[in-house]
């Protein structure tokens, strides 16, 4: 009844905290409207293998993922905001609720409950699940095919995991063969620490990751046949000449120190909490004897540890060190290790909160003072008292047009009551301090105030101003029908944004070619441009004001014809 109960709560906590939100904010960075325009092109065409967009590129991923927001935009009419970011969403929601039910069967109902928390609240998982990227829908594959080998293996590698089989199959199709690497790695390595004979668990872990090919085979093939070369290149770059370093360009180069960075960023704001905890930590480690003790200690803890705590960390040491070998870095792709993290993170939360400890009391005063100086920061805003202090030569700079489109957007009254929800936590945790009560559900509360209010005021109110979608609006009221055209000297990049809003009518210059029309670019580029297009002839009929979100110049837009 307890675990059904809590299970009720989750589900209620994932739907209030995540679906009112998903369509606020507009595509304001290059990576969204990327991966949306290919589900666009999905659609326009007909064309669910490998469709071309923006203007002649194919997608550098494989489709599910653009499968998921074509099925939910056809559903709902069109590609929008919301459908492109609701796979992620769901992924997430679907994660949290099956970690949970995982921990609750093995760990206990109520340190599931705070693992699932913890989990949708670290930031970095809270941004996949609000992103229209790939790395959430990775995620959910990979931690539901490590969930389900860890099954397999309780009962003792008997039969064919054929759901962990399938998941990897999806978790292919989603971003490549990592998605079978990483949960058959993980497993192997348990089977061995677990006894199990080395040549055993390397020929099943083959049986398993060839299984998991099959159904990505079928996409490869016949991509292949569409693409040819071109997707051959493709994907040999980004799977294995990424994971080598050898690329044709750089991409994410980072050293190895990048990833305990952005683990430690993408576990706010718990980080906080594991920094409060440094000086108790560091008094344990001393208390510990010689080195050759502890890893005497070490090795008795692992091998005493329990299978689901030791398949747990297992995941999070070997997936760490995985992507430390590539030279191209993410903090996305370390998300299959959150929510094993969230796991340990749950129990020190729960010692806390057990043996009332202070730590967690001053945890949630800093929680509370981080809650309320958004919103008074808001108020200044709106009241019109930061756009005072903005010198006249800087008003139209981007921090000057920002902070006058929210001074001068409207808020509603639904928006008002999100604005205010974290003072209500700071009452309600304040009541509990009071009383002696246990802080842990009150600090919780804290931090999902904090994101309900980031997600559907404070990140819409700056992100939004920074959007190109304006801008498309002032190009679409010109040019109501018909191709655009556009030229970016960077290589690889285009005008993501301003094509989505535009319904993937942007095609590339340099590919077409055309004798007349019209043309977007930047005044950077413009002049060496010209300059090599000397038969054709340009009128500026368009400037925008603001810069671009990802070219980070105006845009400018001549109508052009080529000389007679």
């Amino acid at each position: 009844m307890k675990n059904k109960t809590f299970l009720l709560i989750l589900l209620c906590v994932c739907i209030v905290t995540v679906f009112p939100f998903l369509g606020e904010t507009l595509f304001q960075s290059k990576g969204e409207p990327r991966e949306a325009i290919v589900a666009v092109s999905m659609l326009q065409t007909d064309n669910w293998i490998l469709p071309i967009n923006n203007g002649g590129d194919i997608a550098y991923k494989p489709p599910f993922f653009h499968w998921c927001i074509a099925v939910f935009s056809t559903l709902a009419g069109q590609v929008t905001e919301y459908t492109s970011r609701l796979p992620s969403a769901l992924a997430m929601i679907l994660m949290v609720v099956c970690v949970y039910l995982f921990y609750a069967r093995r760990r206990g109902t109520e340190v599931a409950l705070v693992t699932a928390l913890v989990t949708l609240t670290a930031f970095e998982v809270h941004r996949g699940g609000w992103a229209c990227r790939v790395d959430m829908v990775l995620t959910l594959f990979i931690v539901l095919a490590l969930l389900q080998l860890f099954r397999w293996q309780e009962r003792g590698g008997r039969g064919f995991p054929y759901w962990a089989v399938l998941w990897m199959s999806c978790a292919t199709l989603t971003k490549g063969p990592v998605g079978i690497i990483l949960p058959c790695l993980v497993t192997g390595v348990f089977m061995l620490l677990r006894g199990r004979r080395f040549w055993y668990a390397v020929g099943k872990m083959a049986v398993i990751a060839v299984a998991s090919c099959v159904l990505p085979a079928v996409w490869y093939i016949a991509a292949y046949q569409q693409g040819g070369e071109e997707f051959f290149n493709l994907v040999m770059e980004e799977n294995f000449g990424r994971f080598m370093g050898k690329m044709s360009y750089e991409s994410h180069v980072h050293g190895m120190h990048y990833n305990f960075i952005t683990v430690l960023s993408g576990y706010v704001p718990y980080t906080l909490l594991l920094v409060m905890a440094l000086p108790w930590a560091i008094r344990r480690l001393r208390a510990w004897q010689r080195p050759k003790h502890w890893w005497q200690s070490f090795k008795t803890y692992i091998r005493e540890m329990d299978e689901a705590r030791l398949f747990s960390l297992l995941s999070i040491v070997l997936i760490f060190v995985f992507y430390c070998i590539p030279k191209s870095k993410r903090s996305t792709y370390l998300l299959p290790i959150y929510p094993f993290l969230a796991y340990f993170l749950a129990e020190f939360l729960l010692g806390l909160s057990g043996r009332r400890s202070p730590l967690l009391r001053a945890y949630g005063v800093i929680l509370s003072v981080v809650a309320f100086l958004p919103m008074l920061a808001f108020f200044l805003i709106k009241g019109g008292v930061v756009s005072k202090f903005i010198p006249a030569d800087k008003a139209e700079s981007s921090f000057g047009l920002i902070v006058h489109i929210m001074e001068t957007t409207p808020i509603d009254w639904i928006h008002w009551v999100y604005i205010v929800l974290p003072v209500v936590a700071i009452f309600i945790f304040v009541k509990y301090v009071r009383e002696k009560r246990a802080l842990l559900y009150p600090v919780l509360g804290l931090v999902f105030t904090i994101y309900i209010s980031l997600d559907s005021v404070y990140q819409p109110e700056v992100m939004n101003a920074k959007s190109d979608k304006p801008i498309a609006e002032d190009i679409r009221a010109q040019v109501p029908e018909g191709n655009l055209y556009s030229y970016i000297s960077i290589d690889m990049m285009r005008y993501f944004t301003v094509n989505f809003y535009l319904d993937n009518r942007v095609l590339q210059f340099e590919n077409e070619q055309p004798r007349e029309g019209y043309l977007l670019i930047g005044p950077n580029d413009y002049e060496s441009f010209v300059k090599r297009h000397t038969n054709y002839e340009f009128e500026e009929v368009y400037r925008s004001v603001k810069k671009s979100c990802d070219t980070k110049q105006p845009i400018v837009m001549y109508r052009f014809r080529m000389k007679h």
